[in-house]
């Protein structure tokens, strides 16, 4: 395994990221153990979870995910061992079970914080993500910001102060956004330095050969800013293995189990996931080899997160992690993106 550090901390993260959205639905809790398990002794030492999972989200599965990291920690003893990333979830009309606001106000920070750490059956969480904005702005598919009604009104310091108590209590250690813009990251970064509170750390987005967009603005804040990206979706659900290639149906596959999820399924997506599997073939490499390596060898990259449902592909995606693209490789990546740019915003 190769290590970086979150970024202006001194804690060690494996550059593979262990993704768990999976446990609780498509992955039992004996699944999710095994995981752990093999991940942690190949070396991933950093894992991610949120108070919204499994996913898709639903009332029913609220919680699984963090219930089935805890009961690992309470029977492996391995919670010192592990660097744990969770987020508390923003507003969304369709979470109304999770709490009576969903909004990072002081309540509701407090509130799922305590609740969090009760399933995960732990003191503290090394990296507190808020998972997508308060505001609305372009998340999930929307390529462009788009002007419309908004009741939020700017509380970046409000928040950042509450995180600051928490910080000081020993509940979290670092702060992380998610889904977030380069605005959202400097208006953070500002209040942190004009304030004296805390700093955010890291950016959870999706980034993968098809969905460039964080190269857009945001990577140029990471890289000046010293804010580490943990690159979420690197696969696209699956499609920069190449499955979806083969004619094969997958009736276990997330994009065929939860059809809504649609981000990776255009034609464009397809179009562009054919090219990249010809350079993969050309310099022999796999797929998943050239997708990943992409990935990891990005400078404003910390960790990528990768979510497996068998341990196969577990296996296979951290074994990735000695790939080394060739800047021909790269040359042939561009030109793809050149002519497809993003298809999976």
């Amino acid at each position: 395994m190769k290590y970086t550090t979150l970024p202006n901390t001194d804690i060690k993260v494996s550059k593979i990221c262990l993704g768990t959205m999976t446990f609780g639905q498509q992955n039992s809790e004996a699944d999710g153990h095994e995981q752990m398990d093999y991940a942690l002794a190949n070396g991933v030492n950093f894992f991610d979870t949120a108070e919204m999972y499994s996913v898709p989200a639903s009332e029913a599965t609220y919680g699984s995910t963090e219930k089935i990291i805890g009961t690992w920690f309470k029977k492996s003893g391995n919670r010192d061992k592990v660097v744990l990333a969770s987020k508390i979830a923003g507003p969304n009309a369709n979470f109304g079970y999770m709490r009576e606001k969903l909004d990072f106000s002081p309540a509701s920070i407090k509130f799922a914080l305590e609740n969090s750490l009760k399933r995960l059956q732990t003191d503290y969480i090394d990296l507190y993500q808020m998972h997508w904005p308060e505001r609305k702005t372009n998340t999930f598919g929307q390529r462009a910001f788009k002007v419309q009604d908004d009741a939020w009104e700017d509380n970046f310091r409000e928040v950042l102060e509450t995180f600051d108590g928490l910080i000081k209590e020993g509940k979290i250690k670092h702060l992380g956004v998610s889904n977030e813009n380069p605005w959202g990251m400097m208006r953070f970064l500002e209040e942190s330095k004009y304030q004296n509170l805390p700093r955010i750390k890291t950016i959870q987005n999706p980034y993968s050969l098809l969905n460039r967009l964080f190269e857009v603005g945001s990577a140029e804040v990471a890289m000046h800013e010293n804010v580490g990206l943990l690159a979420y979706s690197p696969l696209g659900f699956g499609v920069l293995t190449g499955k979806f290639l083969t004619g094969e149906h997958h009736p276990k596959a997330r994009l065929n189990l939860f059809q809504q999820y649609s981000r990776y399924s255009s034609e464009q997506s397809t179009q562009a996931t054919r090219l990249y599997q010809e350079i993969a073939k050309k310099h022999g490499l796999t797929l998943t080899e050239l997708a990943l390596g992409f990935v990891l060898q990005q400078p404003f990259v910390t960790s990528a997160i990768i979510g497996a449902t068998t341990l196969e592909q577990l296996k296979e995606n951290i074994a990735t992690i000695d790939i080394v693209l060739s800047k021909e490789i790269l040359a042939e990546i561009d030109a793809v993106q050149a002519i497809i740019p993003n298809p999976a915003p």
